[in-house]
């Protein structure tokens, strides 16, 4: 359980700068309603925010519901295969990010916005690597 929370925190970390923020909105929205029950009695005061929620289920795992346990479980295995991707195309597009957004500062959408802003120049590698992991329509 706890190798699954630490994956779901680096796996969300990659995510949400790359501009999949939707997809893992819908995973959180997921989690809160197969773990309700949980949430309102075993995480009640806990403040949302930097893993509290995730720390206080992992404290109480011995009495997660069934469906709470497999929710957490879906959702981390969603955002490993995601997480893997963003590695897939990151590795890629190495030279093509050096090259055309080496300065620009990580997060809130910005890398991904300087390969958009290059596409016609990024090398074929990388293009496709966007198209198949799905950072490019």
């Amino acid at each position: 359980m706890r190798q699954l929370v630490v994956a779901s925190f680096v796996a969300v970390s990659l995510l949400l700068p790359s501009g999949r923020i939707r997809a893992a909105e819908s995973l959180v929205e997921g989690l809160k309603k197969a773990c309700n029950k949980e949430l309102t009695s075993f995480c009640k005061g806990v403040q949302p925010g930097e893993g509290r929620i995730l720390a206080c289920l992992y404290a109480f795992q011995d009495r997660l519901s069934g469906k709470c346990e497999y929710a957490i479980y879906d959702a981390a295995t969603q955002l490993e295969q995601a997480a893997t991707a963003l590695k897939f195309a990151a590795s890629e597009c190495k030279d093509d990010l050096l090259k055309y957004c080496g300065k620009v500062e990580v997060g809130h959408g910005r890398v991904k916005a300087c390969l958009d802003k290059n596409e016609k120049s990024l090398s074929q590698k990388c293009k496709e690597a966007l198209q198949q992991t799905g950072l490019k329509s």
